[in-house]
């Protein structure tokens, strides 16, 4: 029996219909070759039963052809009696590539839902945007100190979820107008807060009354996002994501937003600021390296460091971390922090002074994550 005699849309039971009647056989005669019922024969000249693998070997030895022959009718027969509408599928499918659908529904930032359409709705009020065709893309400010290009940043799935929620947060925000002149004042007003732990709640109280919109969000899984720097008008915004919750890491990245925020920098998203897998500054683009170096400079002078470090090197024991905090007036975690990111103390060496501050920072500020939502 020649493959292809008849269409694709043919069962296989038209096949053997066919093949029986050029042999002159009856459908009994098939069942006696093949050492089957007739009721099973009959269903598959029926069509109400499919193709096996071990019925495909035994039709191409009873009746001609091969094994895959009949596999091959009988899935392009079975393709074509799928009539499934797949464009749903396809819109979702799309949908999902473009965000963290799972994630972004356990955080309640869009609702559940059933049908494409709506799932499109749903992250199109999210993302502020008619027209999904392209990934959403945040504002950026091209205003920056002696250079009007523009950076460009590939976002992942999370980090760009993570940023559009964080922006429509503190958007939400009434502050006084910025103003610049007035940064160097923040900072000394910020200072005297890294002496002590609790003090973190009063950050956002600060920066809120120098014009600077401040946010702490959860970062979904995968994220790997540290914090981010961005305006919204003529007001510069904040956000920290907290991955690692200790005095170190979170006055780093804050002091390195800030960078960003004083040199009107772009749209910056900040990971891999802290610990281990901390890009190296040398390896960053120039304003980001330039931010590295001004959020150490920002809380300890740096030539204070750099005295400390000749003075004690290779042997900083508690003590004299705790000693040197005293006498600049700041928590001896960060010390530690800043000796970690010189390569001066490895990763695992006085970590009891990291303490926690998450728990203090968010009592005092817009948050989302943790089970708590303060917008």
């Amino acid at each position: 029996m020649a493959t292809g005699e008849l269409t694709h849309m043919t069962s296989p039971g038209e096949y053997i219909r066919e093949e029986l009647k050029r042999r002159g056989w009856e459908q009994k005669d098939l069942a006696l070759v093949m050492g089957r019922p007739v009721q099973r024969i009959s269903e598959l000249v029926l069509g109400k039963t499919g193709v096996s693998p071990e019925l495909a070997v035994e039709l191409a030895a009873a009746i001609g052809g091969s094994a895959e022959d009949w596999l091959l009718r009988e899935s392009t027969y079975r393709l074509s009696q799928t009539q499934a509408d797949t464009g749903d599928v396809r819109k979702k499918s799309a949908l999902y590539e473009l965000a963290p659908i799972r994630d972004m529904e356990k955080r309640g930032w869009i609702r559940r839902t059933t049908t494409a359409g709506e799932l499109e709705e749903e992250l199109k009020r999210f993302f502020g945007t008619p027209d999904l065709s392209h990934p959403p893309s945040l504002p950026v400010t091209t205003r920056r100190t002696g250079d009007d290009s523009e950076e460009a940043q590939e976002l992942t799935q999370a980090q760009r979820a993570w940023c559009f929620r964080a922006r429509a947060m503190a958007a939400e925000q009434i502050l006084p107008p910025y103003n610049p002149a007035k940064f160097d004042a923040c900072l000394r007003a910020l200072r005297p807060l890294a002496a002590f732990a609790p003090e973190t709640r009063k950050v956002a109280a600060v920066l809120g009354n120098h014009g600077i919109r401040f946010v702490i969000v959860e970062p979904l899984p995968g994220a790997k996002i540290d914090g981010a720097a961005f305006w919204i008008d003529d007001n510069p915004a904040i956000a920290i994501s907290f991955r690692y919750d200790r005095i170190d890491a979170f006055w780093f990245t804050l002091c390195h937003e800030l960078s960003h925020v004083q040199h009107r920098d772009p749209l910056s998203i900040d990971t891999a600021l802290i610990g281990e897998e901390a890009i190296p500054s040398a390896m960053k683009v120039a304003f980001e390296e330039r931010a590295d170096i001004e959020a150490g400079g920002t809380l300890i002078p740096q030539d204070k460091l750099d005295s400390f470090v000749r003075r004690v090197a290779p042997y900083f024991d508690k003590e004299r971390i705790i000693q040197f905090a005293h006498v600049i007036k700041v928590h001896p975690g960060i010390i530690v922090g800043q000796l970690q990111h010189r390569g001066q103390i490895g990763f695992h060496a006085n970590r009891d002074l990291l303490v926690k501050v998450r728990k203090h920072a968010i009592s005092g500020a817009v948050v989302d994550g943790w089970g708590c939502t303060t917008v």
